[in-house]
């Protein structure tokens, strides 16, 4: 079975390529179809995730996957939340680089700049990291099948490590003793946000669409 995943973001399909990892389950980036990224205007993980599963699904004619993610951090009241991946604003006398992964490094700098300087002198710096993935059978699955992971953690005052992508290099996982940014893929893979919700959508998957 052939599941679209309704992103172009490299790094997660390689994440959830070795996430989900069903026989008979084929894992392919959206753009690999030419299929446009979906608007995300909603204020939730969930209801983000649903409308790019439909647009991809109703797109390719079949089955899609969506992760909607982000960086909840509690003194900024859920913030950056759905907006994590453009947190900050691009500068208006900055022209973005041709290249997609190029601008992907640049906006994450910007967004951990201003992470670092919104929570200047807070004292509680408490954060998680949450996924939330769904998965439809077509544009108007009525049972889409909808898993989320939560991994809790501090943000750091100043960036670890050189893994990894987003906000890792500032997030700490006390559990582990480390910035994601300094876990190997592996680690990552193991005890992440993602990896929860995709170890509770492979059960889903199983039960319901029993590939």
């Amino acid at each position: 079975m052939r599941l679209v995943l309704a992103s172009n973001n490299a790094k997660k399909l390689g994440e959830l390529r070795a996430l989900i990892a069903l026989p008979g389950v084929e894992l392919v980036a959206q753009g690999a179809l030419g299929i446009a990224e979906a608007d995300e205007p909603h204020a939730t993980f969930v209801e983000n995730a649903l409308a790019k599963a439909r647009h991809a699904a109703r797109a390719c004619g079949g089955p899609a996957l969506a992760d909607d993610s982000g960086l909840c951090v509690d003194v900024l009241g859920g913030a950056p939340g759905v907006d994590s991946a453009h947190f900050a604003p691009w500068p208006e006398d900055a022209l973005p680089p041709a290249d997609r992964e190029a601008r992907r490094r640049l906006q994450d700098a910007a967004n951990n700049a201003l992470l670092l300087q919104r929570l200047a002198g807070a004292a509680d710096r408490s954060a998680a990291f949450v996924s939330t993935l769904v998965a439809l059978r077509h544009a108007d699955d009525p049972e889409p099948l909808v898993a989320t992971g939560r991994w809790a953690g501090m943000i750091l005052e100043t960036p670890r490590g050189s893994g990894g992508f987003g906000y890792d290099p500032l997030f700490l996982v006390p559990a582990l003793g480390a910035a994601v940014a300094e876990l190997d893929a592996a680690t990552k893979n193991t005890h992440s946000h993602r990896a929860r919700a995709a170890a509770r959508l492979r059960e889903l998957l199983r039960e319901a669409w029993r590939p």
